[in-house]
């Protein structure tokens, strides 16, 4: 963006550039966010980590969103993941019946976030994987990235992006499996085991 100076139209000077937030951790996070899954559905399995920085300390004002698809592999076409009450305008979480898929979690004061949601099905040749948009202080531009979960070698071996990222990075892009349906997933934003980021042209 650019400033014109009007007492010298025919200079032009540049304006400083504006970092992502942290101000949209205020209006966009909502109760149950993180809550993909069906309250008590047998299957729901827990996502959990930190948003690191470069120096390995945790974000305690970043958030993500996360996508994906149902067990079958399907996208969800269902609406509910963010119900607002029409009188006055504030959030009134999920309906708790449906799987919409998407989710977004805010961290907590030590950088820490925690998402419930159903085990991906494999899309087209693609290992199952989540979507990942990631938003934090310092970032001109969000970042996505994929998690994918561990357990099924031979589909992860085989995924066309996986395939092409160095084996030292692939890692950064699947969980760990914590045992009781639990899995552990950080995202560094740079430095040492920089999570693998993906763009999209």
């Amino acid at each position: 963006m650019t400033k014109i100076d009007t007492s010298r139209p025919e200079t032009v000077l540049p304006t400083p550039s504006h970092t992502v937030g942290p101000f949209y951790g205020h209006a966009l996070p909502f109760p149950g966010g993180g809550d993909i899954a069906p309250v008590g559905h047998p299957d729901a399995l827990s996502l959990q980590g930190y948003i690191l920085d470069g120096e390995g300390n945790p974000l305690p004002d970043a958030f993500l969103e996360l996508w994906g698809p149902d067990p079958d592999g399907n996208l969800s076409q269902v609406d509910g993941s963010m119900r607002r009450d029409p009188a006055s305008g504030g959030f009134l979480g999920r309906n708790g019946v449906e799987f919409t898929g998407w989710g977004r979690v805010q961290t907590d004061a030590g950088g820490h976030w925690t998402a419930r949601t159903l085990r991906p099905g494999a899309r087209g040749r693609n290992a199952p994987y989540l979507s990942v948009c990631v938003f934090a202080r310092g970032l001109l531009v969000h970042l996505f990235t994929r998690i994918y979960l561990p357990g099924d070698e031979a589909a992860l071996a085989a995924d066309p992006l996986l395939s092409r990222v160095d084996e030292a990075r692939r890692g950064t892009l699947i969980a760990e499996d914590q045992g009781n349906g639990t899995y552990r997933f950080d995202i560094r934003l740079q430095g040492e085991g920089e999570t693998v980021f993906l763009e999209f042209q």
